[in-house]
């Protein structure tokens, strides 16, 4: 089972809102800088990622106890030395988003892919996990009575 993400980020959100803090250079002012859709296909689970503007090198995946980590860098754009920037809205740096995995999903085998600013994340669920049927043995006469 997937589970929610950094209980603290929703913290800071409200903060934010109530206190009518002003976006600084290198942070994000919208309350999930890297929104998701998390869903369950099947025998895995599906966690995609918008990442708009950054480059497949620049994200960092990593898991630790369950804990899986992304982390992406927005970079700014190369122009030439005769450019004048004129708006500059889109936010750079680096950020960051931590996901809680549950015991049931195979965090060994989980699968990445980056695709027009996606980064889709496939993780399967642990055959641990899955239900199976047990077989019942007559005592008496040391035969399966169902498999």
């Amino acid at each position: 089972m997937l589970m929610r993400t950094d209980p603290f980020r929703e913290l800071d959100r409200l903060t934010q809102q109530v206190l009518g803090s002003a976006s600084t250079p290198g942070t994000w002012s919208r309350p999930n800088p890297m929104p998701l859709d998390a869903y369950r296909a099947g025998d895995e689970y599906v966690v995609a990622f918008d990442l708009p503007g950054v480059a497949p090198d620049a994200i960092e995946l990593d898991i630790e106890r369950n804990v899986l980590t992304v982390k992406a860098e927005r970079r700014p754009p190369q122009l030439a030395d005769d450019v004048e920037m004129q708006v500059a809205e889109r936010p750079l740096g680096v950020f960051s988003r931590q996901l809680f995995l549950g015991e049931t999903l195979d965090t060994d085998r989980i699968d990445a892919g980056y695709d027009a600013g996606v980064l889709t994340l496939r993780i399967p669920i642990a055959e641990k996990a899955k239900p199976r049927r047990i077989a019942i043995t007559d005592a008496d006469s040391h035969k399966q009575i169902n498999a």
